[in-house]
C-alpha cells in the first residue's frame, strides 16, 4: 500500500495534471473553433461590459430571478462551490502539496475550519443527491453520469475526512483520496464537472447576446 501511494502521489499526480490541462486546452480549442465554424456572429457580438455584467450578477447570491427562484438551492450551489473551492486551494495538505510539487508557498486553512467544510461538502452532496432522487423534474433528466460526477466530488471529501479523523486504516483512506482526487481532476475536462471551466464563456456568451442584441439582462 506504501507503494501504491508513494506512486499516487508522484508519478500519477504528474499524469492527473498533463490529462486536467490538457483536456482543458483541448476542449476549449475545440469549443472554440466549433464556435467560430457554427455561430460566428455569436463570436462577433462578444462584449466584454455584457460578459463581465453577466458574470457579476451570476456570480451573486439571488442576483438573477434564477437564482430567486429556488433559494433553498441556491444557498445550496454557493455553499457548495465556495467551501470545495477553498478546499481544493487552501485546505492544509493540499498548501503542502503546493509547495512539494511546484515551490508555491500558499496560505492553508485552519484545521477546524477546513474539517467543518469537508463535512459540509459531504452534506451537501447528500443534498444534491437526494434531489436527483426525490424531485421528478430533477429525477428525469439525472444521468448515470451525474451520479459518477457526484461520487468524484464526495469520494474524495469521505477519505479526507475519515482519514483526519483516524477512522479506518489511515494509509488505505489517504491513498484512495489521493487517486480519487486525481480521478477527479482528469474527468473535469471531460464530464459535466467541465462547467467550471466554461462557466465563464458561458455567461460572457449570453450576457453578450442578452445585452448587445435583446438590450436586456440575462435573467
Amino acid at each position: 500500500m506504501q507503494q501504491l501511494y508513494n506512486f499516487a502521489v508522484g508519478p500519477l499526480a504528474w499524469v492527473a495534471w498533463a490529462v486536467f490541462l490538457g483536456g482543458a486546452a483541448w476542449r476549449l480549442g475545440s469549443m472554440w473553433a466549433l464556435a467560430r465554424k457554427k455561430d460566428m456572429n455569436a463570436v462577433a457580438y462578444m462584449d466584454v461590459r455584457f460578459a463581465a455584467r453577466s458574470m457579476a450578477r451570476w456570480a451573486t447570491p439571488f442576483a438573477t430571478l434564477g437564482w430567486r427562484a429556488n433559494p433553498a438551492v441556491t444557498v445550496a450551489t454557493f455553499a457548495f462551490h465556495i467551501s470545495l473551492g477553498l478546499l481544493l486551494l487552501f485546505a492544509p495538505g493540499h498548501a503542502v502539496l503546493w509547495d512539494y510539487a511546484f515551490g508555491v508557498n500558499v496560505w492553508s486553512l485552519p484545521e477546524g475550519v477546513a474539517d467543518v467544510l469537508t463535512v459540509l461538502v459531504i452534506l451537501l452532496c447528500g443534498f444534491f443527491a437526494w434531489r436527483r432522487l426525490q424531485l421528478p423534474t430533477v429525477r428525469f433528466v439525472t444521468r448515470p453520469m451525474d451520479w459518477l460526477v457526484l461520487a468524484l466530488v464526495a469520494v474524495p471529501c469521505v477519505t479526507a475526512f475519515l482519514a483526519k479523523q483516524q477512522i479506518g486504516d489511515n494509509l488505505l483512506l489517504s491513498t484512495l483520496h489521493v487517486l480519487s482526487g486525481e480521478a477527479m481532476l482528469m474527468a473535469l475536462p471531460f464530464t459535466r464537472l467541465s462547467h467550471a471551466i466554461f462557466s465563464p464563456f458561458t455567461r460572457a456568451y449570453m450576457g453578450s447576446e442578452f445585452g448587445g442584441v435583446r438590450h436586456c439582462p440575462d435573467w
